[in-house]
């Protein structure tokens, strides 16, 4: 990754969705070659000359204000974290911000393990700004469970989600979900360019997933802190949820999600019957750090069967004499 290129490609996208309409500009005949601002617009509307925009956009943000900032953040419309975006990219080269900023973690403090393993009744998961998933409670575990590999080390959400064709089946909305997921790795790579692991992560899906290169090349960047997601979850069926992001103040690189279903809903008693299977065995599960940093802890998942077929992955064995009526 080029953080010059990157401001590049930006800033370029960002004033080719600006049509001179929406900037408030009167558009003077029909022939333009561009589909959204020129260059010249932009500068006009953020007060600096011309010349001095062309050398922003081409990527030399070294030793630009505030001030110039906040006008271009004004003249491209950007929302408040496309603005956190382009002040990203735009200190990303300085000697302090490459000092201060540090790889996201692959573990969470035995603490934060502790608090997710209270949260009984909500499936709860604690992931880094590479959208590995580091942490879950058991109910976090048995809702991922389709998605586990087996693999060690931390199950990445976004890897899951491009090179896992399950997650077609599993993810309810799957375009969003991609978006979700690029837009998010987009903003990482802004806030901490010098993650190697994030680097060879972009890398390998880049190379392996033609939609995630689409993707990547829009440089649009969002984030999910609250919504709700839809899951179609091999043992219990759908399951729409509401989630919340909430980062860990100690540990700012760390998100936890916890995710709830509307009271008396179809839904909440999916996943009350999630939560009833799982607790008779542990369910297979997405791999998740453990809070000492050693290896990841590789739960039960999918598995060949000795007849050859596969087991369905995070499927719960019932107990002998149980069929999925009585637990409905």
């Amino acid at each position: 990754m080029s953080t010059q290129s990157d401001i590049q490609d930006f800033l370029t996208s960002r004033r080719a969705r600006i049509t001179p309409g929406q900037a408030g500009l009167a558009a003077f005949g029909t022939n333009r070659r561009v589909p959204g601002l020129r260059r010249e617009e932009v500068a006009m509307l953020a007060g600096v000359s011309v010349d001095y925009y062309v050398r922003l956009e081409r990527g030399n943000l070294s030793g630009v204000s505030d001030g110039v900032l906040e006008s271009l953040c004004a003249a491209l419309q950007l929302d408040d974290t496309e603005r956190t975006h382009l002040y990203h990219l735009a200190r990303s080269g300085t000697t302090e911000v490459r000092a201060r900023r540090q790889p996201a973690s692959r573990r969470v403090r035995p603490s934060v393990q502790r608090l997710l393993d209270t949260m009984v009744g909500a499936p709860a998961v604690v992931q880094n700004g590479r959208l590995d998933l580091l942490a879950a409670n058991h109910l976090g575990r048995a809702l991922y469970a389709p998605l586990s590999d087996g693999a060690r080390g931390p199950a990445n959400y976004a890897r899951a989600t491009f090179l896992d064709p399950r997650s077609r089946d599993f993810l309810g909305n799957w375009e969003r979900a991609a978006d979700d997921c690029v837009a998010l790795l987009r903003l990482e790579a802004g806030r901490n360019p010098q993650d190697r692991e994030l680097t060879t992560l972009i890398g390998e899906l880049a190379t392996r997933s033609d939609t995630f290169r689409v993707r990547w090349a829009a440089h649009n960047v969002h984030l999910h802190t609250t919504g709700s997601k839809t899951f179609r979850h091999p043992v219990v069926g759908e399951l729409t949820l509401t989630f919340e992001g909430l980062q860990l103040a100690a540990d700012p690189h760390l998100t936890l999600f916890a995710y709830t279903a509307e009271p008396g809903s179809p839904s909440s008693d999916a996943l009350a019957l999630l939560a009833s299977w799982s607790a008779h065995e542990r369910p297979g599960t997405v791999p998740v750090g453990d809070s000492s940093g050693g290896p990841a802890e590789v739960l039960p998942g999918d598995g060949a069967r000795t007849d050859g077929s596969r087991s369905v992955p995070g499927a719960v064995r019932l107990p002998p004499g149980r069929s999925v009526e009585d637990d409905g």
